[in-house]
């Protein structure tokens, strides 16, 4: 990125936010061509100390899709995930039913690695491990990481100033990566449009009396989503997604009786299911930005959007941001652009956006008329879900899309990384 005025900012990209999505993003732009010359900063406000290799998974796990595999390779962080004993439970099939249907029977839909030729649908992976691996992989290539909080941005027309724990830094673009709560969003001045589902997710891991068979079944219940996702050390972690009364008497509930629940929503596929952690839950809401960029700041990830999670796609989605965003800074670098130039960012925008409000409309109308399928359209979109079921080439679509390999793909998803 040019430079070599006097007055030249401190660093050429400041990402503020250290989760997945940011980290992968800094790695991706300090391990790109022209990284080693590319000042790039990280600031989160906090950031997790290094994670032992037997560290036990936290309950948010993540579904990686193969797109995401590859980025994660170009960001240097998917060998170090391999690298970790029991960290990747892959998944190999995925099985869906309806909540009048039988796990097995004729109206289920079953997607199978095997039938596109792909060895695994992606891996099952807690969250923390990703981030770390991710900020490792940042600094290793040179980035600079600072656990700092963000107070607020001032904007001139050369650069953007950070304010954080009572310090100045100067950079030519910085980066909201912060999530659903972004401040730097707030501080662009860029607006947000939310819709609460008035649902939570209740997540935990446990023990069942079958094996998962390394596979992701996935329940639509008539009052929400039961997925149970296949771990390495063969227990299963399960997202329920259910209204939010609902949700806080799972919570309440003896773990006798909310195990005695648990199994009876999941149509008993995988036996009797016993509690292998402790519980929590998060509110479900969906969360777009109408403009992901200004002059000088560009949005990625939660900070851009939220995703209902019955699909298991909002991390792949951030993802995908952080690598489409870094390949649009490493062409304008390459031409010799400012990188915080509005025309600069408008290319992502464009690239991006479609493509997650396509996806976020999708999932919100599998939740409407699957998940709380009642109605006679929700009979009508069970019913296609079980003709689905039944071709070959339409399953095979779906796979396809479940790995993450449709739509227009940046460069690092295109490819397997090292």
């Amino acid at each position: 990125m040019s430079g070599g005025a006097p007055d030249r900012p401190d660093f050429d990209v400041a990402i503020v936010g250290g989760g997945p999505v940011g980290a992968v993003l800094g790695a991706l732009l300090k391990r790109g061509q022209g990284g080693a010359r590319r000042r790039v900063l990280l600031i989160e406000r906090q950031l997790p100390a290094t994670a032992p290799a037997a560290a036990p998974d936290d309950l948010r796990v993540v579904a990686l899709s193969r797109a995401s595999e590859r980025v994660l390779g170009a960001a240097g962080a998917w060998a170090a995930l391999r690298a970790v004993p029991g960290a990747l439970g892959r998944y190999e099939r995925m099985h869906v039913w309806p909540a009048d249907g039988e796990p097995r029977g004729p109206g289920s839909l079953r997607f199978d690695a095997a039938e596109i030729g792909e060895p695994d649908l992606g891996h099952i992976v807690g969250n923390a491990r990703v981030q770390r691996a991710a900020l490792d992989a940042f600094i290793e290539a040179g980035g600079v990481a600072e656990a700092a909080t963000l107070s607020a941005l001032e904007f001139d027309a050369g650069s953007v100033s950070l304010l954080a724990d009572g310090r100045r830094r100067r950079a030519s673009l910085v980066v909201g990566a912060d999530g659903g709560r972004s401040l730097v969003r707030r501080a662009a001045g860029l607006e947000l449009e939310t819709q609460d589902y008035q649902q939570a997710g209740v997540v935990a891991n446990l023990h069942s009396e079958r094996p998962h068979e390394h596979t992701a079944w996935q329940r639509f219940l008539g009052e929400g989503t039961l997925a149970l996702l296949p771990l390495a050390d063969g227990t299963s972690s399960l997202v329920w997604s259910a209204p939010r009364a609902r949700a806080e008497a799972l919570l309440a509930a003896s773990p006798e009786d909310f195990e005695a629940e648990v199994t009876a929503a999941s149509g008993g596929v995988l036996g009797a299911l016993r509690l292998a952690s402790g519980r929590a839950a998060f509110p479900l809401r969906r969360v777009r930005a109408p403009h992901y960029a200004r002059e000088r700041c560009v949005l990625v990830g939660d900070a851009a959007h939220i995703v209902h999670p019955l699909a298991g796609q909002g991390l792949n989605l951030g993802l995908m941001d952080a690598a489409a965003l870094a390949e649009v800074l490493e062409d304008a670098s390459a031409e010799g652009e400012d990188p915080g130039a509005l025309r600069v960012l408008r290319r992502y925008e464009r690239w991006r956006k479609g493509e997650n409000e396509t996806m976020g409309r999708a999932f919100d109308l599998l939740n409407r008329f699957l998940a709380f399928g009642t109605d006679p359209v929700g009979q009508l979109a069970t019913r296609g879900m079980g003709l689905v079921g039944r071709s070959a080439p339409l399953r095979g679509f779906f796979a396809g899309r479940a790995l993450g390999l449709g739509g227009e793909l940046p460069r690092a998803a295109r490819r397997a990384g090292a």
